[in-house]
């Protein structure tokens, strides 16, 4: 019954993980940056329609005024100020200047580890870490239960540890952190463990949490026909890396890199 109810719950986070997440608009008030890909157009005013990325330094060439700094501007701001420019240039009178931002690259998040897309996300406005980890492609087979959250501010960086299924059973919004452009996750591969000896699928296998020997011995099929429960055996290594062989019982827990070990039924 526990296995079952760790399974469902496991499954109900990779749903979360995998939610389809809409088409991304930009929010008014992020601020543009190097590397963002802008489409301007001005009403009534076909030769003035630009598509350009903006520089290093923040700015854009745009037709009749030249050089504008828009980095750090909104996309409404960097409205405003070209078509100033526009109508005290004497260019064009009270324009009506639409900027859009086609692609993002200022405002981005790194997703790296075990999910099934792993690359940099657009962050417009206040995007949660499972919205990220959903447009990663959600958790892949070999995910553990953490995500290491890398978050940079003020020139000083810290690292989180964030347990996704306690973020998922718990439903508490507030756990389900805010990313900001620069952050990075790490979502970690699940420990393993081993099993052989007299089992139908001897080999290594993700270890779940709070996994007992009686599941050990589910994952590796069961007993072979000259197996015996009474001869399940675990090799484990110690805080000083000695190797030492346990004599264990069904509801044991086992650890990560256990080497579960069946032995042949003397009868």
């Amino acid at each position: 019954m526990k296995k079952i109810i760790l399974k469902n719950v496991r499954q109900a986070m990779l749903m979360v993980l995998m939610v389809t997440v809409g088409s991304w608009t930009y929010a008014a008030d992020v601020p543009l940056g190097p590397g963002d890909v802008l489409k301007i157009t001005v009403f009534g005013n076909p030769d003035l329609t630009l598509e350009t990325r903006v520089s290093e330094a923040g700015s854009i060439s745009y037709p009749l005024v030249g050089d504008v700094k828009v980095g750090g501007l909104s996309s409404n701001e960097a409205e405003r100020k070209i078509a100033e420019l526009l109508d005290k240039g004497g260019f064009v009178r009270k324009p009506q200047v639409n900027l859009m931002v086609t692609e993002m690259q200022s405002q981005q998040v790194s997703v790296l580890g075990q999910v099934n897309k792993p690359g940099r996300y657009p962050v417009d406005g206040k995007r949660s870490l499972t919205d990220i980890l959903a447009l990663a492609g959600g958790a892949n087979e070999e995910a553990g239960d953490t995500v290491i959250l890398t978050h940079t501010q003020d020139g000083k960086t810290s690292k989180e540890i964030i347990d996704l299924l306690e973020l998922v059973r718990s439903g508490d919004p507030a756990k389900n952190r805010q990313l900001t452009a620069g952050d990075s996750l790490f979502v970690e591969r699940a420990p393993r463990f081993y099993i052989y000896g007299e089992v139908q699928k001897p080999g290594s296998y993700k270890l779940e949490r709070d996994m007992m020997v009686l599941q050990a011995l589910s994952s590796g099929g069961g007993l072979s026909p000259r197996g015996t429960e009474r001869g399940v055996r675990i090799k484990r290594r110690d805080a000083n890396g000695v190797l030492q062989i346990i004599n264990v019982k069904h509801d044991d827990l086992l650890k990560p890199n256990d080497i579960v070990y069946v032995k042949e039924s003397l009868f």
